[in-house]
């Protein structure tokens, strides 16, 4: 699901525009369709190719059906519902409560899909929809659909939807935070009184899984050390990353690290205090299976 959050002020009244200035052969086609049956609708896009010169965001603007005029249905239950009676296609869609209150304006690559999340979610806030299919988008498209139906509650109440409140985490999952990496230093320019080594020794021993990597775990420099972070992150172990290739904080680190663990590459993976090996080892544990019962130990 994509959703964006915004403030009021994020858009003016003056941002979408509500009229196509379009001569009649460059006006874009409208196709509408249900799969509820006759009484319900939900709006689809259809741009015949022109040779206008405006902005496509324009004719999205135009095409779009406003909010006010779709049709609420109520919320599937089971998931044979959803999959039968909404859309699995992209588009906009409104969420509204009991008191129908609209509580969330997001878009999606597959509604159907979304709004199965956000029943599981938040059941209480999920009791009708509103929704409008945008055919073959792209992200302006869907952007300048979600834009014209949020510029539409704002000017109707004055007020953005709960759910789309700057902050509010009600409807967006947020991606978990990754840990910091391990510095062993406090900087370059700082005396160490113990040898690095002793630091390498006091880390692998006191921490469960250890990896040195080449960059950081949110963003790794090569791609071996990219793999290794991704079957760490895949077996759901907690394990701390260092970055052997700062030089302000881990300055020397390499080449020491090398002498102690006898290892003349990186990355280094160290469990229970012990080096496993790099990335081809633990590639191979991997898909042996092995991985799960090392990290038990």
């Amino acid at each position: 699901m994509a959703a964006i959050n915004v403030s009021p002020l994020s858009i003016s009244s003056s941002s979408i525009p509500r009229h196509s200035f379009y001569t009649p052969q460059n006006t874009p086609i409208f196709s509408f369709y249900s799969r509820f049956g006759p009484s319900l609708s939900f709006p689809s896009i259809s741009l015949r190719p022109h040779t206008s010169i405006k902005p496509r965001c324009l004719i999205i603007a135009s095409a779009i059906k406003n909010l006010s005029e779709v049709e609420p249905v109520p919320f599937p239950v089971t998931p044979e519902e959803f999959t039968s009676k909404l859309p699995s296609d992209a588009g906009v869609y409104a969420v509204f409560d009991r008191n129908d209150e609209l509580q969330f304006i997001g878009i999606s690559r597959n509604i159907g899909g979304s709004l199965f999340t956000h029943k599981k979610s938040v059941p209480e806030l999920c009791c009708s929809v509103k929704v409008s299919v945008v055919n073959e988008p792209d992200k302006a498209a869907l952007t300048q659909a979600w834009k014209s139906w949020m510029e539409e509650h704002i000017q109707t109440t004055g007020k953005v939807p709960p759910g789309n409140e700057s902050g509010n985490t009600t409807w967006v999952r947020q991606p978990p935070k990754k840990k910091a990496d391990l510095r062993l230093t406090p900087g370059q320019h700082v005396q160490l009184t113990v040898p690095l080594e002793e630091l390498i020794d006091k880390l692998v021993k006191e921490n469960k899984v250890v990896a040195f990597i080449k960059g950081s775990r949110s963003a790794p420099m090569c791609g071996f050390s990219q793999r290794v972070i991704a079957i760490l992150e895949s077996q759901g172990v907690d394990y701390e990353s260092v970055d052997v290739l700062d030089e302000e904080y881990n300055s020397g680190l390499r080449e020491t690290l090398k002498q102690y663990s006898n290892w003349p590459t990186f990355p280094q993976v160290f469990v229970n205090g012990e080096l496993v090996g790099g990335c081809d080892i633990l590639t191979s544990m991997y898909e042996k299976g092995e991985l799960a019962g090392l990290f038990k130990k």
